[in-house]
């Protein structure tokens, strides 16, 4: 992570947490910063000592969206470097938004996400967001789709998210308009679950993920959030009963589970030996995958 400096990397007692870290700026993302998002998601799941994930922004914004400080340039893949094109790369020939690399990565985790938005989140500042699995909100943070009112769409895959976050109604008002909102109308809304005073929302985040990282067996919870995002996109419930059964016929006999159910019966915190890198069942595929054609 050292080649990332507008993006921290820290970990404590299996909590890793992810800042972005321009706060002079409110944090708008760079190439460099997407980038760095992108290597710190990967050390997340390389490290089994990492139980779950924090992403947070330094100072008193989220992040403020793309750096638009040069202009239209973010928005223009004619403009990228040939590193930056490299880095990227293309998706059925045309150059991938950056955005959806990064959310694309945050989906693919197998470590839950828990987003603790500080501030503006605007842009690329909320699609990010998207495919974290819990979101937290201080009440000082605003939220904003403002993608057509820039002349752009939204990205970061959020077409597929954001209408399976807060249901398609919602998500077009919030697209059309462009406006910004509070964290009480995004709480209404369904795009994040509570509000709490600023000076409380990492304790809440924390004890958060806290009960995962000291309660739960990292392979379950692994599985189970592949499960759940996966099946957003089923067409049949069966699906689900399939991967739901082969999932238990894979975890069921195992030493985890019996150790959960021993946990719990002799009223003792469990001690679930099996790490995430080895022992993710090779049966359950990961999610999402990228189809052929792509």
């Amino acid at each position: 992570m050292s080649a990332y400096t507008d993006v921290s990397y820290t970990v404590a007692d299996g909590i890793a947490t992810i800042t972005l870290n321009r706060p002079d700026t409110l944090n708008a993302l760079t190439a460099t910063m997407y980038q760095g998002l992108i290597a710190a998601f990967d050390q997340v799941d390389a490290d089994d000592d990492v139980r779950v994930v924090v992403v947070t922004g330094a100072g008193r914004g989220f992040c403020a969206g793309a750096d638009i400080g040069r202009g239209s340039e973010p928005f223009d893949a004619n403009k990228r470097s040939e590193d930056e094109h490299a880095a990227f790369g293309t998706v059925g020939g045309v150059p991938r938004d950056r955005g959806g690399t990064v959310s694309l990565r945050i989906a693919a985790s197998r470590k839950p996400v828990i987003g603790a938005i500080n501030g503006p989140a605007v842009g690329i500042g909320v699609t990010m967001t998207l495919p974290m699995d819990i979101r937290i909100a201080s009440d000082t943070a605003r939220f904003g789709f403002v993608f057509t009112r820039r002349g752009i769409v939204p990205e970061a895959a959020s077409s597929w998210f954001l209408p399976r976050v807060v249901g398609i109604s919602q998500a077009m008002e919030w697209v059309a308009t462009g406006r910004v909102f509070s964290a009480e109308e995004a709480q209404t809304g369904g795009l994040v679950s509570r509000v709490v005073p600023a000076t409380e929302l990492m304790n809440v985040a924390y004890s958060i993920a806290h009960e995962i990282a000291d309660n739960t067996s990292g392979v379950a919870v692994a599985v189970s959030r592949q499960l759940l995002w996966g099946m957003l996109g089923a067409t049949n419930p069966w699906d689900a009963h399939y991967y739901d059964s082969t999932a238990i016929y894979a975890l069921g006999p195992g030493e985890e589970a019996a150790e959960g159910v021993a946990s719990f019966l002799e009223k003792r915190p469990p001690n679930f030996p099996l790490r995430v890198t080895v022992d993710y069942p090779a049966s359950i595929p990961s999610w999402p995958q990228r189809p052929l054609a792509y």
